[in-house]
Formats: C-alpha cells, sequence, structure tokens
C-alpha cells in the first residue's frame, strides 16, 4: 500500500524574525494543508530549508510535525544525510515518533558511486523500520540514482517502497518504471512534470506548488486518477507560469515571497539564501494572480 496517493507539499518552515523555528504558524500551516486538499507533509525537506538546520531542529520539526497532524493525512520525514550514520540516526528517531515514511536525498557533496548508494540505502533502511522514498535530485546533490539501482534496492530492500524523481529526465523515469515492473511507488519531484509522471504509473507528486496552491495540485492528480486526463491536463498547463516563477530563483527563495505575498508571513530565510529580486517578485505577482490566488 502506497504511502500516499495524489499531491504531498513540500511544506516550507517558518521562522521567527530571529530566525528560530515559528511553531505557532507552522502549526497553523499544517491545520491548513489537512484541511486544503493536500494528500501529504513532506516535514524538513529542502522546501523546509532542512539544509540549514541543527540536527536538533530538524528533529524537533519532525516530532511536532507528526504530533499536530494527529494521523490526518501521511507525514513524511525528510531524513537523508550525506553521512550514512547521520541518516540513520535520523531515520531511526523520526521513525519512532511515527513518520508514516521518510524521504532520503541521495548523498550530496562526497556523493557515491551506484555501489554506494546501495550500501547507503541499505543500510538506513535495515534500522530504520518506516517505508522509504529515495529522492534523486542530482541538480542539487550530483549523484543520481541510475534506474538500475533503484530496481535492485526495490527488489532486496523490503522498506525502500518509493522513489521521488527530480532528474527532470522522463526517459530516465520510463526506464525504472519498466526495470521494477511497475512494483514500485513513483512521485514526481518536479511540479512541471506531474502528468506526464502519473501517466508513466506515478503515484503523485511531492510539491512545492502545493505550498500556494493545495486543492489545485491535488486536483492534477485527482482527476487524472479519475480518467479525465483531458481535465488534469489543462490543470497543469495552466499552472505552468506560476510554477516557472516558482523556481524563479532558488528554491524555496520564491515560494516564501509568495505564501507572504498571499498575506501568510513565513519570516526570513536562512543564509545563504537571501531575498528574492524586486523584478522576479513582480513577476511571480503576476503569475499568482493570472492563476487566481488572491494576494494580500
Amino acid at each position: 500500500m502506497s504511502i500516499f496517493t495524489g499531491a504531498g507539499v513540500a511544506i516550507v518552515t517558518p521562522f521567527n524574525s530571529d530566525e528560530t523555528i515559528n511553531y505557532n504558524k507552522l502549526d497553523e500551516l499544517l491545520d491548513y494543508h489537512c484541511t486544503h486538499g493536500t494528500d501529504a507533509i513532506i516535514i524538513c525537506g529542502t522546501t523546509g530549508e532542512s539544509a540549514t538546520m541543527t540536527e536538533e531542529e530538524h528533529m524537533q520539526c519532525v516530532k511536532f510535525a507528526i504530533d499536530r497532524v494527529k494521523g490526518r493525512i501521511p507525514v513524511i520525514a525528510g531524513t537523508g544525510s550525506n553521512c550514512t550514520r547521520t541518516a540513520i540516526d535520523m531515520s531511526k528517531e523520526a521513525a519512532d515518533y511515527g513518520a508514516d515514511g521518510l524521504l532520503l536525498v541521495t548523498p550530496y557533496y562526497n556523493k557515491a558511486t551506484q555501489a554506494g548508494l546501495i550500501g547507503h540505502y541499505t543500510a538506513v533502511a535495515k534500522e530504520a523500520k518506516a517505508p522509504i522514498i529515495m529522492y534523486s535530485v542530482a541538480s542539487r546533490t550530483g549523484c543520481n540514482i541510475e534506474p538500475a539501482t533503484v530496481a535492485e534496492l526495490v527488489k532486496n530492500v523490503d522498506n525502500i517502497v518509493a522513489v521521488k524523481e527530480a532528474s527532470g529526465n522522463i526517459s530516465q523515469v520510463a526506464k525504472i518504471m519498466a526495470l521494477t515492473d511497475g512494483n514500485i511507488d513513483l512521485y514526481s519531484g518536479n511540479d512541471d512534470q506531474i502528468v506526464p509522471m502519473l501517466s508513466l504509473g506515478a503515484k503523485g507528486v511531492i510539491s512545492v506548488l502545493s505550498n500556494v496552491a493545495p486543492q489545485e495540485t491535488h486536483d492534477i492528480c485527482k482527476k487524472f486518477f479519475n480518467g479525465d486526463v483531458k481535465g488534469s491536463a489543462a490543470l497543469q498547463l495552466k499552472a505552468l507560469p506560476l510554477i516557472e516563477q516558482l523556481f524563479c530563483e532558488v528554491n524555496p527563495i520564491p515560494v516564501k515571497k509568495a505564501m507572504q505575498l498571499m498575506g501568510v508571513e513565513c519570516g526570513p530565510l536562512r543564509m545563504p539564501l537571501t531575498e528574492i529580486s524586486k523584478e522576479h517578485e513582480q513577476a511571480l505577482a503576476k503569475a499568482m494572480k493570472d492563476f487566481g490566488i488572491q494576494l494580500a
């Protein structure tokens, strides 16, 4: 059984003015997503600025999300690291808290061979007793999970059940599904490729767009699964200009600004991320209004 089907939000982490985590606002955001069509919460991922969190902050944030959501929708914890031991420790802790799944990005900076990736994911899965989604995003990590590696891991490790594919390479995605005979839960890691991925058998998307348009992102998936492929594709195409602006600068710079423009104060970005340029802010605001999002 899949961890979730549909649109999971790669949720932002709201900060106070002193850059501490704003748990009151996070509580509001979690409740909002549980009541506005979002199918899963992905906490402490790239969009959540996990790269600038201490391990203590990271795990406190994960526990907070699990406790506040209270099983209304699945909560998936980002627990990846470029250090296998760290990934094991965080993954075990998140599993103990009751995470419905774990999102494990490929090791970054030091990277890994394909044999290293097999060893890394197998080691984490052996000790963390929760379903694991592998996250392939070579544009950020410099490390791609090859389709044959995905197939070997899914075949040989029971709790490695899914892959978040953000390579942008549809041919690679197709090969993954072919080599696994479809026996893997596939999630799009790119909001502009939801429908193409669904057509290859994906279960949904782990989405940045869902932060500002949760119901519409959910509906792209729901319409497809209900057989309304034309309607799903129309929504996907309508969202493309907004998606483009949500990635006009490094994620999550634009999406945090978008939420601010909606009147949702999520606080500052943590360095080295900086505020969006005025030019990009104006283009983002226009794309949001054109999509039908009301600005504050």
